[in-house]
């Protein structure tokens, strides 16, 4: 029976997996199947639902840079770097989890090379990048203050008509992320447990 129940976890997985774009898919079965091998529950828990995943493949079209706050074990950054191929990820986590290496290897070089992690909290980015950002995706502590802080510190270095994303919009445990949210006063959508907000520039910048 529990191998019956395993059986069908996987495929209810594989059968998830049909809304993502073939490679990004692919890549997803092997790392799970390797997160598996590796007991990386970690990776198996935490990693973007399909549905979610395949909403941020498609906000993320035609966008050069995209920021995600909130590594994790990387199958995020590695996906948005597979499914567009002038798209430079960055992804900054202050907690650096060696299981990354073994995803990361899963893909060509002519990806690998366009996905930098960094080792440092969310807020400590935002300045003195070389390329605006196109899109931020925000998901790192969940707690209400440090997200507006990541939120302020990245403002100055977005792209006019950036998107900010905020995961977890929805979930229950996370409540500091609609606060968040609320006290920074962004209108946007909500897209299953993401929250979009589209930065607009102010008249004053439009003219000068």
């Amino acid at each position: 029976m529990k191998r019956i129940r395993g059986l069908w976890r996987e495929l209810r997985f594989v059968f998830a997996l049909r809304v993502l774009p073939v490679k990004v898919a692919l890549f997803h079965w092997r790392a799970h199947r390797l997160a598996l091998r590796l007991g990386d529950s970690f990776s198996l828990t935490s990693a973007t639902r399909p549905r979610d995943l395949a909403k941020l493949i498609e906000l993320a079209h035609s966008r050069k840079c995209v920021v995600e706050l909130g590594t994790g074990t990387a199958w995020t950054a590695i996906s948005l770097a597979l499914a567009n191929r002038a798209c430079k990820v960055v992804s900054y986590d202050p907690i650096e989890r060696p299981e990354r290496d073994f995803y990361i290897r899963l893909v060509g070089l002519s990806v690998r090379d366009r996905v930098e992690l960094i080792v440092a909290p969310g807020a400590d980015g935002g300045a003195g990048g070389d390329q605006p950002v196109d899109m931020l995706y925000i998901d790192s502590s969940h707690a209400c203050q440090e997200t507006i802080r990541e939120v302020r510190a990245w403002q100055p270095a977005l792209a006019d008509d950036a998107l900010l994303v905020f995961d977890d919009f929805t979930h229950p445990l996370y409540p500091g992320v609609r606060e968040a949210v609320a006290q920074l006063g962004l209108g946007g959508q909500q897209h299953g447990s993401l929250f979009v907000h589209r930065a607009v520039p102010s008249a004053a910048e439009r003219r000068g």
